[in-house]
């Protein structure tokens, strides 16, 4: 299975102290952020000031952060979202990981996204390289299992 890293997400309360410290204080740079209205969400990617090179390029590695606006009190690690890995075969990578005895949490449905967590219960998400792969059995049917 090939992998490239693509981000770390974490969860914040106070989006404008969380932009304060990663990018006033930390150093970081705002590449992109999307308002989603219908699910009440703002998503933004920031990325090291020695990695803008190759943003444009999908190949550099990026912080999330997710402000959701209605829920911002998280506690017991809660914050912590996910790390996000792109694979050339979707379907492939779920089936090799299943075949090893990994747990597919979220099956990829839609061709595109499936989670899977760590021993330790970290929430690992694979996208797919590309455009989304056309929807297929097995992974059309399956349910989630468990959060991730």
């Amino acid at each position: 299975m090939s992998l490239q890293y693509l981000h770390t997400m974490i969860r914040v309360g106070d989006l404008d102290a969380a932009l304060d410290f990663f990018c006033n204080k930390l150093g970081l740079v705002e590449t992109s952020r999307k308002d989603v209205e219908s699910a009440r969400f703002t998503l933004i990617f920031l990325a090291a000031p020695g990695d803008l090179k190759t943003v444009e390029q999908h190949s550099a590695p990026l912080l999330e952060l997710t402000y959701n606006w209605d829920d911002n009190q998280y506690s017991g690690g809660r914050n912590f979202g996910h790390l996000a890995y792109r694979v050339d075969d979707i379907y492939q990578a779920c089936d090799d990981l299943m075949s090893a005895g990994v747990t597919i949490n979220r099956p990829p449905r839609d061709g595109y996204m499936a989670f899977i967590k760590s021993p330790d219960g970290i929430s690992v998400e694979l996208l797919q390289k590309g455009p989304r792969l056309e929807p297929q059995e097995p992974w059309l049917s399956m349910e989630n299992i468990g959060t991730w």
